[in-house]
């Protein structure tokens, strides 16, 4: 899904910060520090490719915030990468750590390339070589990758073998997201989308949404948004009637089975074409009238110029940064209720941790074990946004950024400033 790249993301980063400073009263050089990051690495490096060629090309690692613990966050391959777009990833990341309460900092990473464009020997050379070039800098106790967009447990295997190869030894925390058979964990892979559905859930008892029965329209359907369809259309009684990926999207008033749609995407590669649907735009999909909107693609798709169009009454953030904080003013004044990214998607974040911890540990746990931890995490965290936002008369992304931000704060004045 292309962004707005009109918008600088991380400047819409710095502005989230600047909003709950003025808000709590933080003092303005902790508010300095809360704008930078702490370390950013940028590496050009070359691949050969299967024609024999050499290509080089551009990745960048950026640990944001340490103050609450080794940083964590994913890495994208995706030709529009930009250093500044995973600057705010990164400070995403932290936020979305502490709202959710896990002792981790926030980190982020990308490679400029086209995967889509490229054999899997091509990628794996490529990851190979990234992960080489970042070692310096990563490591269970210091910054643990996971995937982002164009990046799985594959990959993550890559990288954790290639760590490994370095160190001379097994390294399965290095990152998380790996296969289960490597030290993953069970229910990593819907996690972001399992914890979307269970804050959605949540908040609609707050708005007087009925999710049994309710419609759901989903831009973006790759694994987040697929998995909060399916969990929200099978476990809560959903109907879903919307969704689309890069190609385009589909209607049906009466709804389909996400189920149906996924395979239909698999069969053809997109869910363009679904048997009995009416053809709708990605612009068209966030207009949709329905109960709930849940963008799943790229940041940057609520702005000034569509925010007023929204008709839903809940929108869940599966992606990262897809509302711009003048689109937050205008959906609040709407009482549209918006479940910001750095709590709706943090589902995966929080099972990342539990592979981690696991990982340590040298001890796994069961698929109901995750879930149920999940559950709870996810329903707190929602609980304490809410609290926050009740006290304050503000939307939900200032409060969940009031309670995260106070979070690192505390560790920063806490731990103090060296020397």
């Amino acid at each position: 899904m292309p962004s707005n790249s009109t918008a600088n993301p991380f400047e819409t980063a710095k502005q989230q910060v600047d909003i709950v400073a003025k808000l709590i009263g933080l003092d303005p050089g902790v508010t300095e520090v809360l704008k930078h990051p702490k370390r950013e690495l940028t590496v050009n490096f070359p691949v050969r490719m299967d024609d024999g060629s050499l290509r080089t090309y551009t990745g960048y690692r950026v640990q944001y915030n340490m103050a609450r613990g080794p940083t964590k966050g994913g890495i994208r391959y995706h030709p529009q990468v930009t250093l500044d777009e995973v600057r705010a990833l990164a400070a995403w990341m932290t936020w979305k750590c502490a709202v959710v309460n896990i002792p981790y900092g926030g980190a982020k990473g990308g490679v400029i390339c086209d995967p889509k464009h490229m054999s899997r020997g091509e990628l794996e050379r490529l990851t190979r070589r990234f992960a080489n070039e970042i070692a310096p800098i990563i490591g269970p106790e210091m910054d643990i990758p996971a995937p982002d967009v164009y990046t799985d447990s594959q990959t993550m295997a890559w990288i954790m073998d290639t760590y490994s190869m370095l160190k001379g030894y097994s390294v399965p925390g290095v990152v998380t997201g790996k296969p289960i058979s490597l030290g993953g964990s069970e229910g990593r892979g819907e996690a972001t989308g399992r914890g979307c559905a269970y804050v959605i859930r949540e908040a609609a008892k707050d708005v007087g949404v009925k999710v049994k029965g309710g419609t759901v329209a989903v831009q973006g359907f790759g694994n987040a948004g697929s998995v909060a369809a399916n969990i929200l259309a099978e476990e809560q009684g959903a109907k879903i009637i919307a969704v689309s990926d890069s190609k385009g999207g589909i209607y049906k008033a009466d709804g389909f089975n996400p189920k149906t749609v996924e395979e239909h995407k698999a069969k053809t590669g997109s869910v363009v074409g679904f048997p009995g649907a009416k053809s709708i735009s990605n612009e068209e999909i966030l207009e949709t009238k329905a109960d709930i909107l849940i963008p799943a693609a790229l940041e940057n798709q609520i702005t000034k110029k569509n925010a007023d169009k929204i008709q839903a009454k809940i929108v869940a953030e599966a992606a990262n940064g897809p509302t711009l904080p003048e689109a937050d003013t205008i959906l609040f004044e709407k009482k549209v209720t918006v479940l910001p990214d750095v709590l709706a998607n943090a589902g995966g974040v929080t099972v990342s941790y539990f592979e981690w911890a696991q990982d340590i540990q040298g001890y796994f746990w069961g698929l109901q074990e995750v879930n149920s931890r999940l559950e709870r995490v996810m329903t707190e965290s929602y609980g304490a946004v809410h609290k926050v936002a009740t006290q304050h008369a503000v939307h939900n992304r200032t409060a969940a950024y009031v309670v995260a931000i106070q979070r690192v704060v505390d560790a920063i004045k806490i731990r103090g400033i060296y020397p």
